[in-house]
C-alpha cells in the first residue's frame, strides 16, 4: 500500500524513544516470517513493514506471498528451490577498514558533496528521510548544513560506514548454511573477478542443488 505519513512518524517517534530492536521485537509478533529476514537494526524495512501491518491489518510477508503467487502463477522461490548462500567475508578487519577509507575518499572525489548540496537546493528534502538518513549522506548534509567541519563529516561519514559493515557482517554470520568466501585474500591475489568466479563456482559444483 502507499506510505501513510501519519503512521510513519508515529513509528519514527517510537524507533526514537525505545530504538529499533524493540521495534523489530514488535513486528515479530506479528510478522514473524519478515523480522527473521531483518537485522533489529535495519530501520528502513523495519519501519515500512510495521507500517503495511498497521495500513491494512495483514503481514507483508503475506501480502508478498499472494501479489507472487497471483501474478506469477508458481509458488515463491524459496518453496520450489535450493538457495545456496555466498559471502564475501574480509578476514582482516584492518583490510576492511582500510577499503571503507578508500571507498569514501573516493566518492568525494567524483563529486558526492555536489551530489548532496543539489539534493538539499530542491528544499523538499529532509534529514528525517530515510534516503536522507543513508550512511554518508546524512554526514555530508550535516555539513553542508554547517554543523560541523568538512574534516569532521570525512571522519563521521568513514566511522559510520565501519558501523553498517559491522552489522552486516553480524546479521552474514546468522546464516546457517552460508559459505565464506575471504574477500581480501582473493582480492590480493591475481584478477579480482576471475577469482571470485571461480571460488563462487567451486561452492556450486560442490553443492547439491
Amino acid at each position: 500500500p502507499p506510505s501513510d505519513e501519519a503512521i510513519r512518524c508515529d513509528i519514527l517517534r517510537d524507533a526514537e524513544r525505545r530504538g529499533w530492536p524493540h521495534l523489530h521485537r514488535q513486528l515479530a509478533e506479528v510478522d514473524p516470517a519478515t523480522a527473521a529476514k531483518l537485522h533489529p537494526n535495519h530501520s528502513q524495512r523495519i519501519q515500512r513493514a510495521l507500517e503495511v501491518y498497521r495500513i491494512t491489518g495483514l503481514p507483508m510477508s503475506v501480502i508478498q506471498r499472494e501479489q507472487h503467487i497471483a501474478g506469477s502463477g508458481i509458488e515463491p522461490l524459496e518453496d520450489s528451490c535450493r538457495v545456496v548462500q555466498l559471502g564475501l567475508i574480509p578476514g582482516d578487519r584492518s583490510w576492511l577498514h582500510q577499503r571503507i577509507r578508500q571507498r569514501f575518499l573516493k566518492m568525494l572525489e567524483q563529486g558526492f558533496e555536489s551530489e548532496v548540496k543539489a539534493l538539499r537546493d530542491r528544499g523538499d528534502l529532509t534529514v528525517d528521510l530515510p534516503a536522507i538518513r543513508a550512511v554518508g549522506y546524512r554526514q555530508m548534509w550535516d555539513y553542508l548544513a554547517g554543523d560541523c567541519s568538512r574534516d569532521d563529516m570525512i571522519a563521521r561519514g568513514i566511522a559510520a560506514t565501519r558501523q553498517l559493515a559491522k552489522r552486516q557482517l553480524t546479521w552474514l554470520r546468522k546464516w546457517p548454511d552460508l559459505q565464506r568466501i575471504a574477500v581480501d585474500e582473493t582480492l590480493e591475489s591475481g584478477t579480482v573477478q576471475d577469482n571470485l568466479l571461480a571460488t563462487a563456482l567451486n561452492f556450486l559444483k560442490k553443492a547439491v542443488i
